[in-house]
């Protein structure tokens, strides 16, 4: 492997990283935000903050995903990336992220959905991408993606019910 392609990955695993903590972070400042019952100038600042983190590591990790396979390309790798499933799965991953989070800002989708969507998404490319997910076919990875999502839903509602100011 040379060291570029190395760098390359190394950068794809860290956007999505990023993306993963931010969507932690997130979670935690909606819930200290939940606590008053209103959002305040500087809780929306610090929301959008969490924002830029999250375009930060999906550009980085998008941009890393479109350099590994040009360098493949370049190379000519035997195996392409885009002929994988694992690649294919990274890349409905990253769209799925993306949809979620155009569908949230538009009030398309509930929040408690979305977020779990979203928030299980960039948990599954952290994985995918530091490669602690077990090869997979493409639908064995998509029905433990849509179990995992019914699952962190339950439990973050349950961390947004006991958030709630009681009366």
């Amino acid at each position: 492997m040379t060291p570029l392609v190395a760098f390359v990955i190394f950068c794809q695993a860290l956007g999505a990283l990023i993306g993963a903590g931010a969507t932690i972070w997130g979670e935690l400042a909606y819930l200290r935000a939940m606590r008053d019952g209103r959002l305040d100038r500087a809780e929306r600042a610090h929301l959008r903050a969490i924002a830029h983190g999250l375009n930060f590591g999906m550009t980085l990790l998008l941009l890393s995903s479109l350099a590994l396979v040009i360098i493949a390309y370049l190379l000519h790798a035997s195996l392409q990336p885009a002929l994988t499933a694992g690649y294919w799965t990274l890349i409905i991953f990253a769209l799925l992220i993306i949809y979620v989070s155009w569908a949230l800002s538009r009030k398309r989708i509930s929040f408690p959905l979305g977020s779990a969507l979203a928030f299980t998404a960039w948990w599954f490319l952290a994985y995918l991408t530091i490669g602690l997910m077990p090869a997979r076919s493409f639908g064995a990875t998509i029905a433990f993606f849509i179990i995992a999502t019914g699952i962190f839903y339950a439990i973050l509602q349950y961390a947004r019910l006991l958030a709630k100011p009681r009366k």
